[in-house]
């Protein structure tokens, strides 16, 4: 079925925000329009700031606060996958007394609803979304990190919240991402986000990462860690048997919820 020109060229920016560049004339095989058509949309896309022309293609422009797409909308795509990602993640959750870190995220953020008002822990976030979700749970002593809060993600991060990762030290860090690949392993397409994570899974025990299958097979521009950093991925059924052989081979642990 075609897609209306306005369609396609949304479709275009939030790929070329995913893969961090891509061809004329991978774009147009996409999408089964002519290269002259797929240089319009770019041009296009170029002029509204949502990706950068350079030779060949297109990468994501130096702002990727439009082609990212916002909390509200993240948090309304494959939500029923999350939701059952959330309450398997739940079984990875170390005994009582033990320190967790939350990073941002609409999956990230649904296990932190599901967190049991019984069990003790601390917390440590840097996801202004998270905090105020366990701001008045009783048993969890809250730690939020400082630094810029983007508006995409309404979530701390710079130095500020590097500096003060390197001084913690966690059992599990549950996470999200952009993209996941054996290749390129977890990533992000923002530098701050991208920093900000590394910090995170370096100052914790085991890591634990909450994707759903959409994800898996993506790669985005910045890397944060290697797959053998990962301990443990929670995914949905909808993982392709290749993905998940392939990252299994790779020496990681899948949960499919």
């Amino acid at each position: 079925m075609s897609m209306y020109a306005e369609e396609r060229q949304q479709a275009m920016a939030q790929l070329v925000a995913e893969h961090g560049r891509l061809s004329v004339n991978v774009l147009a095989e996409q999408y089964d329009v002519t290269t002259e058509t797929v240089r319009r949309d770019l041009s296009t896309l170029e002029r509204m700031g949502l990706v950068r022309r350079v030779h060949g293609g297109a990468i994501p422009a130096h702002s990727l606060s439009v082609i990212e797409s916002g909390i509200v909308e993240r948090d309304s795509a494959n939500t029923v996958e999350k939701e059952r990602i959330a309450r398997a993640a739940l079984e990875l959750l170390p005994p009582a007394g033990s320190t967790i870190l939350l990073d941002a995220g609409s999956t990230t953020n649904r296990f932190a609803s599901l967190l049991p008002r019984d069990l003790r822990l601390t917390v440590v976030t840097h996801a202004v979304p998270v905090a105020a979700r366990l701001a008045g749970n009783p048993q969890i002593e809250l730690i939020l990190l400082p630094g810029r809060v983007r508006t995409t993600t309404q979530a701390a991060v710079g130095a500020d919240t590097v500096a003060a990762l390197a001084h913690l030290r966690a059992d599990v860090v549950f996470l999200g991402t952009n993209g996941l690949t054996v290749e390129h392993g977890l990533s992000t397409p923002d530098r701050d986000e991208a920093a900000t994570k590394r910090a995170m899974v370096a100052s914790a025990r085991r890591a634990v990462v909450l994707a759903d299958a959409s994800k898996v097979g993506i790669e985005s521009t910045l890397r944060f860690a290697a797959l053998d950093e990962i301990d443990v991925l929670v995914t949905d059924d909808g993982i392709a048997e290749t993905d998940e052989r392939a990252l299994s081979d790779a020496g990681l642990e899948l949960v499919i919820a």
